[in-house]
């Protein structure tokens, strides 16, 4: 990216976020008027409409603001309403705080990154791939993949690192794979990150941030020796460690999003059929089992393995957990009492099945969605009853 884009775009992200913090400030003005307004005065509101006559305002009275692009500064107005009304959908549903999405905040220069968003109106892209952004910002993205078809809208962003993306949105393509009639039960854990009917597609638990523990914690003593008091600015030697913490935190993300991938796309190669368990790993973060499922990333090969089998084509089918290590996957029986987590094989008294517990409960998932638990080569497990007695 030349200086002169580089500018540019920091003056741009300047003036949206100006814009974001002023319908902030709006805002939280309308809560508190409509909390202590007198009897028969109307009440104010924050909704795009008031914004956008607002914006319309703000732009007519500065011209510092005028000479940003129009684009972008509704853009922030249409995110600042979107995540506002998200947050006031949660409150008037009663969800409690931990599972709320917050309200909007205040974006401070030197905390924030850049993010700006363009509509179709807003780019155009040249035939040598430059990127021309509205008010004539040019930039020369290196880029990973062609588009494989005309994007709608793109988002300009920075990184903790510094690093400068562009992310376009275009139409969802499907890639179909060759049909194999094969099914899949995929159930999550902490020892393994995933377990399955196949025992050729679990996926063990890659311990990428245990790898990286020792250098993270090296460069966070770092930190604490350097760092700055209240209403100091930071030294050189402050900002290289926290450099370099953030580098290592990013490449963690990235190894564990690259394994998760890989494993979806092995899994949605292989299988028609994918019934997943609709596991939601927040409430581990409450437990003694938190720095390790942490470090499993479930949610975020979750979501790999979903978006995977979108773009092929297949039937992915999630299954609601409730129960799971509690039922029998040949006979249907379940247990009286929930298995502690230490007993790591399931055995029903009903019709005295045996099986290691991830695996039954692998199997569960192909039961919950409406396919026989035969496995995923089609065949019945050993020792297992005929159909029309299970």
């Amino acid at each position: 990216m030349s200086a002169t884009a580089y500018r540019a775009l920091l003056e741009e992200w300047g003036r949206c976020r100006w814009v974001w913090n002023q319908c902030v400030a709006e805002s939280r003005d309308a809560h508190r008027w409509n909390k202590t307004r007198p009897e028969g005065a109307d009440k104010r509101t924050c909704g795009p409409g008031q914004l956008d006559r607002m914006l319309t305002g703000w732009r007519s009275s500065k011209a510092w603001l005028r000479k940003g692009a129009s684009v972008p500064q509704q853009q922030a107005v249409r995110d600042f309403a979107k995540s506002r009304a998200k947050a006031q959908k949660d409150i008037k549903a009663g969800l409690p705080v931990r599972r709320r999405a917050g309200m909007p905040r205040f974006k401070k220069k030197d905390l924030a990154n850049p993010t700006l968003n363009y509509t179709r109106r807003g780019f155009r892209l040249h035939g040598d791939g430059r990127l021309v952004l509205a008010g004539g910002i040019a930039v020369r993205p290196v880029w990973s993949r062609d588009l494989p078809a005309e994007p709608s809208s793109v988002r300009v962003y920075r990184d903790g690192l510094g690093h400068w993306y562009c992310s376009f949105v275009v139409p969802a393509q499907v890639e179909a794979l060759p049909a194999t009639g094969k099914a899949i039960g995929i159930d999550w854990g902490v020892r393994e990150t995933a377990t399955t009917t196949s025992g050729a597609h679990d996926l063990p638990h890659s311990e990428h941030g245990r790898k990286a523990a020792a250098r993270l914690a090296r460069y966070q003593r770092m930190m604490a020796r350097r760092r700055p008091p209240k209403g100091r600015s930071a030294s050189a030697g402050y900002r290289k460690a926290k450099r370099q913490t953030a580098k290592l935190h990013k490449k963690v993300a990235r190894q564990r999003q690259d394994t998760g991938r890989k494993w979806a796309k092995r899994v949605v190669r292989d299988h028609d059929r994918v019934a997943v368990e609709d596991f939601r790993p927040k409430f581990l973060a409450r437990t003694t089992m938190a720095r390790k499922a942490a470090d499993a990333a479930i949610g975020a090969v979750k979501a790999a393995l979903v978006e995977m089998g979108r773009k092929h084509g297949r039937d992915v089918r999630l299954v609601h957990p409730a129960h799971t290590t509690m039922d029998c996957a040949q006979c249907g029986a379940r247990a009286k009492h929930a298995l502690p987590l230490s007993e790591r094989t399931y055995a029903c008294t009903a019709c005295g099945a045996v099986s290691p517990r991830d695996k039954n409960s692998a199997r569960v998932m192909l039961v919950r969605a409406g396919w026989n638990p035969d496995g995923a080569e089609g065949a019945r497990p050993r020792g297992a009853p005929p159909r029309a007695a299970a």
